[in-house]
């Protein structure tokens, strides 16, 4: 039995060195002043969405956000290459912020009131909503939509903007963008509706298709911080830069490179 209880308790003071030594590993959330002595921030963002956030032929992280986050890295440390992009799925945006496995997240995150009870945001670095894409050059404004179908993500807040602005739309739910787009190929809808920065970089990608200029709703997308006094110093200067990059017409060049509509 004491063999037994000698192994037993090796191997669980093994385990718990793997698993605070893979947890030391892992980027984890600082103050300022440990960012600071550290030399780098750590950045959860998207791979997938351009241009907010994607990869180009070679592979290397490009977009909107890619952008926000090496200029916050030039400004807070002085060298834009200080820091370390994170792609995060859309599930683990705000966990890898309140779990503090990143400093913050830069992932096309829609500030919400609910949100806010967990994590921080910054000021708006972009305004996002709803809009509608098509490749039918007869529509050109939201009542040429009366009638017709659009295709709406299944249980996306798109589809009471639709209701309300187009109420005799015939709506057709679908699982993805891309089963969005099958059914415009296919001529089963005349359009699909989903957020302007989605729909930005389908157009860049398709040409064939055009965005509608009136847009349904507005959605600040912000740096999504942890909460806590200590994160005091970092959460303002990360709004006093977004700020200055408003002010000074940065983020308005870099929005317009990116062709954001």
């Amino acid at each position: 039995m004491n063999q037994l209880h000698l192994v037993l308790s090796a191997t669980f003071m093994i385990i718990c060195c793997l698993f605070y030594g893979e947890i030391d590993l892992v980027a984890s959330a600082a103050t300022m002043a440990e960012i600071q002595q550290r030399g780098y921030l750590t950045v959860a963002v998207k791979d997938n969405i351009r241009p907010l956030g994607f990869r180009d032929k070679k592979g290397n992280l490009q977009g909107l956000e890619i952008d926000l986050a090496k200029r916050l890295a030039s400004d807070l440390l002085g060298k834009p290459d200080a820091v370390k992009l994170q792609p995060v799925a859309n599930s683990d945006r705000l966990p890898a912020v309140f779990d503090h496995q990143v400093d913050m997240a830069i992932a096309r995150v829609t500030a919400t009131e609910s949100r806010s009870r967990i994590v921080s945001f910054s000021v708006p670095y972009y305004y996002d909503g709803t809009a509608i894409v098509t490749k039918n050059t007869a529509i050109k404004k939201l009542q040429d939509l009366a009638k017709r179908k659009i295709a709406v993500l299944n249980h996306s807040s798109t589809i009471s903007y639709i209701k309300y602005f187009i109420p005799n739309a015939e709506l057709v739910g679908v699982n993805s963008y891309a089963q969005g787009r099958e059914q415009i190929e296919s001529g089963k809808v005349d359009a699909l509706a989903a957020d302007v920065s989605v729909l930005s970089g389908w157009v860049q990608e398709y040409p064939q298709y055009q965005i509608l200029p009136t847009k349904l709703s507005t959605e600040p997308l912000s740096v999504v911080m942890p909460k806590g006094l200590q994160y005091d110093e970092l959460r303002r200067g990360i709004n006093e830069a977004i700020a200055r990059y408003t002010t000074t017409g940065w983020l308005k060049e870099r929005t317009n490179y990116w062709r954001l509509e």
